[in-house]
């Protein structure tokens, strides 16, 4: 069955963050949203009262991406499960080798992952976009029509307008209660968030620039999105 719809990060909750109502919007639509995780989130300072080691840490956060799975209608989880922490180190090719099995496997026409600058400069953010990227130029992922990143500061101040943007509010429920699935990263959820009883105003959009149209890099506009039956 093909998959058209990828997201690829490097941590357990990073799905959530960025994108927790755009794939529940996609699962409600009746796709099959699909995500890949670099690692398993076991170099994370938080949830350190849960777990005695970072093995025991990963298996925890393994356990706490199903429960945001569920929540957010995401059909398959996988892992590529390399060292947390460790992504700017490892072999950039095997990296994106992959990236290109899981696109393939899935079939995914529409991927998304983060900024160049991985949003926040995490070195891990950065590597996954980079490999993200290069799969995605490598040839080797003809379904692939289109590759999003994650708006930040710095593509906004390079002149990128957001082509996806949705308004969290209505979905909040949805949004905090993927959140809480991720109970050991609660510090950062908390420092990111504030109260998840509260709407965060400062918050409020999940929004994506259109990186790679069909072959072309950073398109002017989007013209024929195959999102927009789904009124993101």
């Amino acid at each position: 069955m093909a998959h058209r719809f990828g997201f690829i990060y490097a941590h357990p909750d990073d799905e959530t963050f960025l994108s927790a109502c755009i794939i529940r919007k996609l699962a409600d639509q009746g796709q099959s949203p699909v995500l890949l995780l670099a690692t398993r989130g076991e170099a994370g300072r938080n949830g350190t009262e849960r777990a005695e080691n970072k093995e025991e840490l990963a298996a925890l956060r393994e356990q706490e991406m199903a429960a945001a799975a569920d929540v957010l209608g995401l059909s398959q989880v996988a892992y590529l499960g390399w060292p947390d922490g460790q992504l700017g180190f490892i072999d950039f090719e095997a990296l994106v080798h992959g990236v290109v099995s899981f696109i393939q496997q899935y079939e995914l026409e529409v991927v998304f992952s983060f900024s160049e600058d991985g949003g926040n400069g995490h070195p891990d953010h950065i590597a996954i976009s980079q490999a993200t990227t290069a799969a995605v130029l490598s040839g080797k992922c003809p379904t692939v029509r289109k590759l999003y990143y994650a708006a930040s500061g710095t593509l906004r101040n390079a002149g990128h307008v957001p082509t996806i943007t949705m308004d969290t509010e209505a979905q909040w429920a949805v949004k905090a209660a993927a959140l809480r699935a991720h109970a050991s990263q609660h510090v950062a959820i908390a420092n990111y968030f504030g109260d998840l009883d509260v709407f965060p105003s400062e918050r409020r959009y999940e929004a994506f620039v259109l990186g790679w149209n069909e072959g072309e890099l950073w398109p002017p506009e989007e013209t024929s999105s195959p999102l927009e039956h789904l009124q993101l």
